[in-house]
């Protein structure tokens, strides 16, 4: 049974929930902010409190079971990140303070930005752009001012693999570019011919996610870099899956120009829910004056008896700001301390065991789900959730299937190139155990798509709530409540 919503509990008359006094002057309000009657619903606190807490039982996280989205890196979040993001020092300061009363936040940031360049292999980061997508766009109104400055103006096209993330060709039309779609070849990379017909004066540059959206590490990735850069062009590198690289290879070692970070992603920071994300902005020498400001600097060195003082500076040519303040601290907080906990070789280890934890999953289902590009993945895979002899189940039902087992679903329909997909990534937190179990209740529902269709199909059966109607829902939107009195 559903559970009831807060309006349908409540009671007239019942005693409210007494609110403290106002500790500031009051004031009146504009005209049209206000209404006449606010039906709120009347119902004693232990009520409204267990109301909420039913309802976050219903909801699944990381810290309930495995999260095997695809592209997402759904890690589990280390609970010292909560207790460092807690502290007083870093939760109670204020972004407008003056600096000279805020040196540890600086000194964090500073520190979390050098460490940034250090992984990245990058000569400059901002710490400002507020997710992964926001970092995309950050990166490439960095490109396109950086060609603006050198007048080539010509420069109007952004070059995009069909294996990129579904957020790069928004990222391309926001910042007035051009998108140029670039195929794959039979392996999963770019296709070269494909780059080098399109590599010409008027191209910007070329946004790669490597690896990329099939899990796959680019084989002529340097191949791909010099074509770009030989007509002029610069690389945009999407971070997203750089759980896969960490200690192993730096992206800007490997001429990328420009990467954004998800600190939401790969340094462990809470993801889900609506956020909030980070998405710093890492870039070459030649782009380091176009990056967003300010950032952290050190502005004065220290000496034996003084130590160095920290500072907000605004780079030489900047693009300006891109968030207000300076970014989501609390999320620049977690991130620190997870890399600070992990140190180098930790760092390390989380690549080889997310890479190791992927492999052994594809090999486990590989031979009853077909995987379009069966080769040494990194951090994650894509399968197909379809079968000749079972013509009636889909990658979604597979999906609504996986939540009767207890798991949350991996990520549906992406990438576009692989048909009825299901994108896989077990991150590195995830033991041989879970992982054994994921593969158990996989080939278990591959059994039940031929043996019994259409218990996939009406699935699933064990959950609070059913098989949503997402077409109806999206198009009859229901907003706010409405007794139904009122229609």
């Amino acid at each position: 049974m559903a559970e009831p919503l807060i309006y349908e509990l409540s009671r007239a008359g019942c005693p409210p929930f007494p609110l403290p006094d106002p500790d500031v002057p009051l004031s009146e309000l504009p005209q049209g902010l206000t209404r006449e009657d606010l039906p709120l619903p009347e119902l004693p606190e232990s009520e409204v409190v267990r109301h909420f807490v039913r309802l976050s039982q219903l909801n699944y996280a990381v810290d309930i079971g495995f999260y095997p989205l695809g592209s997402c890196t759904m890690k589990y979040n280390p609970k010292i990140n909560e207790d460092a993001a807690r502290l007083p020092g870093f939760a109670f300061t204020h972004p407008l303070q003056d600096p000279e009363t805020v040196q540890g936040n600086l000194l964090l940031m500073y520190e979390l930005q050098e460490w940034l360049k250090e992984i990245g292999g990058f000569a400059g980061v901002s710490l400002q752009p507020a997710a992964g997508a926001h970092g995309e766009l950050t990166g490439i109104l960095i490109i396109r001012a950086y060609h603006l400055h050198r007048g080539d103006k010509q420069r109007t096209k952004i070059l995009i693999p069909d294996s990129a993330h579904g957020t790069n060709p928004a990222t391309t039309s926001m910042a007035g570019f051009t998108m140029v779609k670039l195929p794959s070849d039979e392996r999963g990379n770019v296709d070269l011919e494909s780059l080098r017909a399109e590599c010409d004066d008027t191209v910007a540059g070329l946004m790669l996610t490597n690896p990329n959206t099939l899990g796959l590490f680019e084989e002529h990735l340097q191949e791909v870099i010099d074509l770009v850069h030989g007509c002029g062009g610069l690389v945009y590198g999407d971070g997203a899956n750089l759980n896969a690289l960490l200690g192993v290879v730096r992206p800007g070692d490997l001429g990328f120009d420009v990467l954004h970070y998800n600190l939401h992603k790969t340094f462990s920071t809470p993801h889900g829910g609506g956020g909030p994300g980070s998405g710093p902005v890492g870039v070459c020498e030649r782009l380091v004056d176009f990056l967003p400001g300010p950032i952290a600097a050190k502005v004065e060195e220290g000496d034996d008896e003084m130590p160095p003082l920290f500072g907000l500076i605004m780079p030489a040519k900047s693009i300006g700001r891109v968030k207000a303040f300076q970014g989501h601290f609390g999320v620049i907080v977690r991130a620190y301390t997870y890399i600070r906990m992990q140190g180098a070789a930790g760092l390390r280890a989380v690549a080889d065991h997310a890479v190791l934890n992927a492999n052994y999953l594809r090999v486990r289902l590989h031979d009853t789900y077909h995987v379009p590009y069966d080769r040494i993945c990194m951090h994650e895979f894509v399968a197909e959730g379809r079968w000749d002899d079972a013509p009636q189940v889909r990658a979604l039902d597979i999906a609504k299937r996986l939540m009767d087992y207890g798991f949350h679903p991996p990520t549906n329909y992406f990438p576009l190139i692989v048909h009825e997909a299901l994108m896989i990534e077990p991150t590195e937190t995830e033991t041989k155990e879970t992982l054994d179990a994921f593969a158990r209740a996989m080939l278990k529902i591959a059994e039940e798509a031929r043996r019994d269709p259409e218990l996939l199909k009406s699935a699933p059966h064990e959950t609070p709530f059913g098989r949503v109607d997402e077409v109806r829902a999206a198009k009859q939107l229901i907003l706010r409540y409405q007794p139904e009195s009122q229609g």
